[in-house]
């Protein structure tokens, strides 16, 4: 099989495994009366995200090589998915949430660090046979996502023996691990990837984690940056965590024509826009990028978050589907924009010598810190106003969330400010950086 088509269908099974259950696990667990715990699941993902995969990458790089050690981690995150699942199936009422839960961390805490080894696998399969990354990893990853979307939609359309869709029962679980088990053995099959010799220099946890890089708040403008891409990075596992439950919520409408509509028993379909808009939005950046610069392109990433909680608020899954289907396509505005432009101020700001930590302080900063901060904030608001009350009310959730949006966009755009590049990652310094062109 062609190489490129190996690692695309690498990215495509990586990416299954997450949007089995990334997007509908809070209806379920919501489904079973612990719907006051969703924040828990999802800031687990940010917790994990902060050490693990630091450490699994670090092994990577000393001592198992890459593919190896991708096998590993889907073979235990895929058979504590499935135990996870399989006892909530055979649990039934009688299901502790602790050894759910339990089960369920073990298996996240493995299948986050597989994100960046499939990526280190594929970057060295690609290298190895003399293609260039830059140019030929994209069409490859893109393939990731349409992963994650034909999950999402089989979840969707999935039915067990008694009717209910696999998004609102365990069964996304056992589908999850399933897939996990079967990229477990397709990653051994890929061409070796090498650990480094023995005398080369490999980064220390503190460097790989980004923890030696917090030297860089010693610098104002860092300090700053970090700091709102912790705040915004609040803002990234809410839709995720919470939009299936709450548009499924509409099912129980007294109004009928809101009850019985497509979009209310269709959740993960409807949110399946937000991905394929992540990934034709990637295709706007170079544009915004050239003609606003990166501290505008920054702003509206924020601001797109304001829309996106807004128009959540505002709508429903009938006369007012349109309002989701905006907030679904203004997502991949909201995502890309954010995390592509943040990753290249880094990378044009950050000394050479500790560029890759300076990533790694990025990544730790917004979906370690920043998720697990957010979505333990959003459960204390939507317990507030959802689990906890005899009258639910999203729409005030949905308007807190857009209202902590429009905060930060407001700071951001009041106390941040662009430094000159120190450097263009492409030739070393010698020639303008893009973002000095802007």
């Amino acid at each position: 099989m062609n190489l490129k088509i190996r690692l695309a269908l690498l990215s495509f099974l990586e990416f299954a495994v997450w949007g089995a259950y990334l997007t509908s696990m809070g209806s379920y667990v919501a489904e079973i009366g612990h719907g006051d715990m969703i924040w828990l699941f999802y800031a687990s993902q940010g917790f994990v995200s902060i050490f693990m995969p630091a450490l699994i990458g670090i092994i990577a790089d000393k001592w198992i090589p890459a593919q190896k050690l991708l096998s590993i981690c889907h073979a235990i995150c895929g058979l504590f998915m499935l135990s996870a699942g399989y006892y909530a199936m055979t649990s039934g009422t009688q299901m502790q949430f602790g050894i759910f839960y339990c089960l369920y961390l073990v298996s996240v805490a493995f299948f986050m660090p597989t994100i960046a080894l499939s990526y280190s696998v594929a970057y060295n399969v690609l290298e190895r046979n003399g293609m260039d990354p830059v140019k030929d990893f994209p069409p490859v990853r893109v393939w990731g996502t349409v992963g994650f979307i034909v999950s999402m939609l089989a979840e969707n359309f999935a039915t067990n023996a008694s009717g209910v869709q696999f998004q609102h029962s365990y069964e996304q679980f056992l589908v999850s691990g399933a897939v996990s088990i079967v990229l477990c053995g397709f990653a051994l099959t890929m061409p070796n990837c090498p650990c480094q010799p023995k005398n080369a220099k490999v980064q220390t946890f503190a460097e790989a984690s980004g923890l030696s890089a917090f030297k860089l708040f010693k610098q104002r403008h860092f300090a700053l940056f970090f700091i709102f891409a912790m705040l915004l990075g609040v803002s990234l596992q809410i839709t995720n965590g919470y939009a299936n439950d709450f548009i499924s919520s509409f099912r129980n409408s007294t109004d009928t024509a809101i009850a019985n509509s497509w979009g209310a028993h269709n959740a993960n379909a409807l949110i399946s826009l937000s991905q394929i808009s992540e990934t034709l939005c990637i295709l706007l950046i170079p544009f915004f990028m050239k003609r606003f610069g990166i501290k505008t392109v920054m702003l509206i990433a924020m601001l797109a978050w304001v829309i996106r909680f807004g128009f959540f608020g505002l709508g429903n899954p009938a006369g007012g589907v349109w309002l989701f289907i905006l907030s679904c396509i203004v997502y991949g505005v909201a995502f890309d924009f954010f995390n592509i432009s943040c990753s290249l101020y880094v990378n044009e700001h950050a000394d050479k010598d500790i560029r890759s930590s300076a990533q790694g302080l990025f990544f730790l900063m917004t979906n370690g810190l920043g998720a697990s901060i957010g979505t333990w904030g959003a459960g204390i608001v939507v317990n507030h106003f959802v689990y906890n009350t005899q009258t639910p009310d999203w729409s005030t959730a949905w308007y807190i969330f857009a209202a902590y949006a429009l905060v930060v966009a407001v700071l951001f755009a009041l106390v941040f400010r662009v430094k000159k590049p120190l450097h263009s990652p492409s030739d070393g310094g010698n020639k303008k950086s893009p973002l000095e062109e802007i």
